[in-house]
């Protein structure tokens, strides 16, 4: 109802503490008003809570009937009965309170799934009778033909029929590296053409493409986790059949019905409303200042039971950009430098992204590189250049066949480097195959000390990747990791985290890219890199790593324990406080007006323990 979420807002709770506040004023100094103004905090903060006790009573089932807003409307109405407006009004607004302090800790942005579907194009660039023409993303037919030119997204899962060119595919796959497309090769939605125009075959359109069912996943897995229930309200089932039963019993022996009102009043598990949501907000700020960033209280208190890790590759247990790994030089008439000074100029104009990155290479080492007198660049396959007079072709093993270049002097080289999932680019001269240039992307510094921490806190480590099998397994040897499964697209990571979480594990999830967000939202606690990952996958996790600092994730696990450990202290202190205040009440020591004053000093205490959460060394 929209007037209860008025009254239980941030300003209207505001509002309600300070008649509170003046409640207590005005009966302190004695001074007459013709109203108390606890009648208004009442108002405002009693009448959603009861609003909310009856609908649990009729609407959830079985002992969740029974939740702490019950125990406190009793109480309430009870202190509003025998005149203790003041009380009645304390325990109302200490609930309200510690409802909004819950509901900042615990909500979930939701804009990567915008962002997601605005992936998706909305024309298409549609082929008929050699005619080109844009028309809206709905009118596509399976068998139409698509034209993508470069530095365009494909709007449609299809099959190339015309062209050649690298694809972008990270979206779908999270491969670190563009995947050469030629005719007869298959694309997927949402991916981007980096050069070359190629002409498609639409296959899947509309929601049977691959980044509408990418979005689709995302979706389900949002629906499927079901909220934590709140600590006070799994304590409520038995809080107040004891507190009723107590009371009761109390009336009966004294006849003194304001001692029974006022252990209602003392059992109000007020303390046990705040204890979470106060300790979860000093966590979250004391992981900001490590450059985490934390969603929710739930994924803090997941975090903690956590037994499984599953990470992505590209990008997260490594940088994510290609880089030079490996020179072979087989041609003894050609040193390093040289032949590294020919590879990139020949590479110079080609703009793919290990030409980049040999480029990038070969500046950092200081080698001076001659400018190539005339370059073709085909896409997907090579480079031909002319340098000082050489022909130098560099390029994949196809281009290097259909060019009729032997290639048996480098094949163990070659297949070496394959084995070890590394990118390759052949350069031969002179129509002789000449060395090779291995590309990888590397391991994160500190992955492999993180993996032994994860280790010795009893968690199991599983890699789940898009990547290709051997890269995924080189890299699991370098850094320690034994669960490796490899070629995955997004629906099967979610597979296999759901395999995980069907055979009793706790998963939390560590992904970068568009294609883990799937994951990452079926995962019980999903963990992004924050500085490099994209916007969606951010979006969909429940923690980030704005650093990108996988360390931070053994520090996680840390802070999570030491706020159940918090949590379980609060309520403890709670607990111990209100049975003291049980039996001064029950001995006639306390009245409604100071038991909720002691109530009261128990949250107090409450909201304290939590703040020395926030400096605490971990």
């Amino acid at each position: 109802m929209k007037i209860m979420d008025i009254l239980s807002g941030i300003p209207m709770t505001i509002i309600g503490g300070i008649f509170l506040a003046l409640s207590l004023g005005t009966s302190l100094s004695d001074i007459a008003m013709p109203i108390d103004p606890a009648w208004m905090t009442i108002a405002i903060c009693g009448i959603p809570l009861l609003h909310l006790a009856i609908w649990r009573l009729m609407h959830n089932k079985g002992i969740s009937r029974i939740s702490s807003a019950l125990l406190i409307s009793i109480a309430m109405i009870a202190a509003i009965a025998i005149g203790d407006l003041f009380a009645a009004g304390e325990v109302a607004f200490i609930m309200a309170l510690g409802a909004i302090l819950e509901e900042k800790t615990t909500q979930r942005a939701r804009k990567g799934l915008r962002k997601l579907i605005s992936l998706v194009p909305r024309t298409a660039r549609r082929i008929m009778e050699g005619k080109e023409e844009y028309v809206p993303l709905d009118e596509i037919r399976i068998g139409d033909t698509i034209r993508i030119l470069p530095g365009e997204r494909i709007p449609v899962d299809g099959t190339v029929i015309t062209g050649a060119s690298s694809i972008d595919q990270s979206v779908m796959t999270g491969e670190s590296l563009p995947v050469d497309k030629e005719i007869g090769d298959d694309v997927f939605s949402g991916t981007m053409n980096l050069y070359g125009s190629i002409d498609i075959m639409a296959r899947k359109v509309g929601k049977d493409s691959s980044l509408e069912q990418l979005i689709h996943l995302v979706e389900e897995a949002d629906r499927k986790k079901a909220p934590v229930q709140r600590i006070a309200d799994r304590w409520a089932s038995w809080l107040v059949p004891v507190a009723l039963m107590i009371a009761v019993i109390a009336y009966i022996i004294t006849s003194d019905l304001i001692r029974a009102v006022t252990i209602l009043v003392v059992f109000c598990p007020c303390a046990l409303v705040l204890a979470t949501p106060t300790a979860i907000m000093a966590a979250i700020g004391q992981a900001a200042k490590n450059g985490v960033v934390i969603k929710s209280g739930e994924a803090l208190e997941n975090m903690g039971k956590a037994n499984a890790m599953v990470f992505d590759k590209t990008g997260t247990l490594t940088y994510g950009k290609p880089a030079v790994s490996d020179i072979s030089v087989i041609d003894s008439r050609y040193t390093e430098n040289d032949f590294l000074a020919i590879a990139t100029a020949a590479e110079g104009r080609s703009g793919h992204p290990l030409a980049k990155a040999l480029i990038a290479y070969s500046s950092s080492i200081g080698i001076e590189v001659m400018p190539a007198e005339s370059s073709l660049v085909s896409a997907g396959k090579g480079v031909k250049a002319a340098i000082h007079g050489r022909k130098v072709l560099c390029g994949n093993r196809r281009f290097m066949e259909e060019c009729n270049i032997d290639l048996s002097p480098a094949e163990s080289s070659i297949r070496n480097l394959c084995n070890e999932g590394k990118a390759i680019i052949i350069v031969a001269i002179d129509g002789t195959v000449t060395g090779l240039i291995g590309f990888s992307d590397g391991p994160r510094a500190g992955a492999e000390d993180m993996l032994h921490r994860l280790s010795e806190m009893g968690i199991r480590s599983i890699l789940l990747t898009g990547d290709n099998k051997m890269a995924a397994e080189h890299l699991a040897r370098k850094i320690g990791i034994e669960d490796v499964q490899a070629d995955l697209l997004p629906s099967k990571k979610v597979d296999a985290i759901s395999g995980l979480q069907r055979d009793g594990y706790i998963v939390a999830m560590a992904g970068d890219g568009v294609n883990d967000a799937p994951a990452l939202k079926a995962a019980d606690v999903g963990i992004a890199m924050g500085a490099i990952g994209s916007d969606i996958a951010i979006e969909a996790s429940d923690i980030a790593l704005m650093g990108d600092d996988i360390s931070r994730i053994p520090y996680l696990k840390r802070l999570s324990n030491a706020t159940a450990s918090t949590i379980k202290l609060s309520i403890s202190l709670s607990l111990i406080i209100n049975a003291i205040a049980i039996v001064l009440s029950l001995l006639g020591l306390l009245t409604p007006t100071t038991g909720a004053l002691v109530h009261n000093a128990g949250s107090v205490f409450v909201v304290l323990i939590a703040a020395l959460l926030y400096d605490r060394k971990l």
